[in-house]
């Protein structure tokens, strides 16, 4: 019979490895995006063909001389080298340069103060408290449902009276803040500013300005500069309200080009000529924010 044996047994045996701590898996939320392809780089080229094709047709005709872009059957695409000399006519025309300097005197006045006012305003509607907040807010709100036609004789009349007609005080004071401004600066605030920071911000002792400043204001800049270049844009494009405030020889750059359109026969490369001195103004201001523009409009949209 064979001997048994045992196994030698060791005083200490080793300790069983540590198990590592389970880390909780990352929470990955579902992927949706999709490879694009040929269809959808068809559809974007064709969106971006279309909304260009105007800017590039008014280059076309502003480049070319004596109507002759629009007087064949068969109109030409190609630009031609009468641009310069449309550009100088032009100025020969009509006092260009003083509609240029009033409508970026106005534009710019205007975007400004709708940006600071609209901001202080939508920072006291979405982080203080005060009696009667949500009344007052509908009643600004609903402003926005009163049509301009129906105000400007009101309006012309308390310009009129005090002094204003003919100035461009007349097209400034009217619009400093907008009820659209501050509704928009208002939901950026409530979205984008937690209350916390507000709170923090009073216990540490800052009041309502300084909290606005350096709490608030750096997380809605984006959205300020998007408000400041839309107000922009539709101070430089008005011309209904100019029209009726200010004389033709003290006009902005929209009265302008109706001067050059006036007449019994309409020179179209002299009009178009004006217009595209007006667009680069525009052009510049949004190649200068675009960056702030499009996250400014793309800021809570992958929120959920």
């Amino acid at each position: 019979m064979a001997p048994v044996t045992s196994a030698p047994v060791t005083e200490n045996p080793p300790a069983a490895p540590a198990r590592r701590a389970a880390r909780p898996a990352k929470a990955r939320g579902p992927r949706h995006f999709d490879s694009a392809g040929p269809l959808a780089y068809t559809m974007l080229a064709a969106v971006v063909i279309a909304s260009l094709f105007p800017l590039y047709w008014t280059f076309v005709v502003a480049s070319h001389g004596d109507n002759s872009v629009l007087g064949g059957a068969t109109p030409s695409l190609v630009p031609g080298g009468h641009l310069i000399d449309n550009i100088k006519r032009v100025f020969d025309t009509v006092d260009f340069w003083k509609a240029l300097g009033n409508s970026f005197t106005v534009s710019a006045t205007t975007a400004i103060s709708n940006v600071l006012l609209s901001s202080l305003a939508g920072y006291a509607f979405a982080k203080m408290r005060f009696p009667g907040r949500n009344a007052l807010l509908v009643v600004v709100v609903m402003t926005v449902m009163v049509p301009t036609q129906l105000g400007v004789l009101p309006l012309y009349l308390l310009v009129t009276d005090m002094g204003l007609y003919g100035k461009l005080s007349s097209l400034i004071l009217p619009a400093l803040v907008s009820a659209i401004g501050v509704f928009w600066m208002r939901q950026a605030m409530e979205e984008n500013i937690p209350d916390e920071l507000i709170e923090a911000a009073r216990v540490d002792g800052a009041g309502p300005l300084r909290s606005f400043w350096y709490v608030a204001w750096p997380g809605v800049r984006s959205t300020a500069a998007v408000l400041g270049m839309f107000t922009f844009m539709a101070a430089w494009n008005d011309y209904f309200w100019p029209l009726i405030a200010l004389p033709p020889e003290n006009g902005t750059v929209q009265i302008a080009l109706n001067q050059l359109a006036a007449g019994y026969y309409t020179d179209y490369t002299l009009m178009l000529a004006g217009v595209v001195v007006s667009v680069l103004p525009v052009l510049a201001l949004f190649a200068v924010l675009a960056r702030r523009i499009v996250s400014g409009v793309m800021a809570g949209a992958v929120k959920g």
